[in-house]
C-alpha cells in the first residue's frame, strides 16, 4: 500500500473531511476511495454480492477524482448499498486519463454491517488534487 489517509476533524464541523497522500496519482485515487468507503461503513463487515463496473475518462485529473467519488455516493443511494471494496486502475491515454473500477458491496443491513455516516455528496469546498514533487495529495470534504 503506497497511500495514506487521515480524517480532518478541524476542517468542517458539519461535514466530514479527509486528506490523502500517495506515491502516484493512482494511489491517491485508491486512498481517497478507501477513505470514502470507510466513512460510510466498515468494509470488513460488508459482504459481496452486489457489483457495478464503472469506466470514466477526463483530461482533468481533479475533475475525474471528483466525478469518481461522487459516483460512489450516487450508487450508495441509487442501489441502497455500502461497499466492501472498489478496486480501480487509472491509466493515461494521450491527453485523457481513464479510470476503470468496480464497486463491490451489499445492500445496507443494520443487523450485520457496522454503518458509519450517511454521506450525501462530495463537495468542492476546499477540494484539491495536487502534485508535490514526486508525491500526490488530495483533500476532500463530504456533505453528511
Amino acid at each position: 500500500m503506497a497511500w495514506t489517509f487521515r480524517f480532518l476533524e478541524e476542517i468542517a464541523l458539519a461535514d466530514m473531511a479527509f486528506e490523502v497522500e500517495g506515491e502516484s496519482v493512482e494511489e491517491v485515487f485508491r486512498g481517497a476511495t478507501q477513505a470514502l468507503l470507510e466513512s460510510m461503513a466498515n468494509p470488513s463487515t460488508v459482504s459481496g454480492g452486489w457489483e457495478h463496473a464503472i469506466e470514466r475518462s477526463d483530461t482533468d485529473l481533479s475533475a475525474l477524482l471528483f466525478e469518481w467519488l461522487s459516483e460512489i455516493v450516487y450508487w450508495k443511494d441509487a442501489a441502497g448499498v455500502v461497499y466492501q471494496e472498489a478496486p480501480l486502475t487509472l491509466t493515461q491515454e494521450g491527453e485523457r486519463w481513464l479510470l476503470r473500477a468496480r464497486l463491490i458491496g451489499a445492500p445496507v443491513d443494520h443487523q450485520t454491517q457496522e454503518l458509519h455516516t450517511d454521506v450525501k455528496g462530495v463537495t468542492k469546498h476546499l477540494y484539491e488534487l495536487t502534485q508535490l514533487g514526486n508525491r500526490w495529495k488530495a483533500r476532500v470534504v463530504l456533505d453528511v
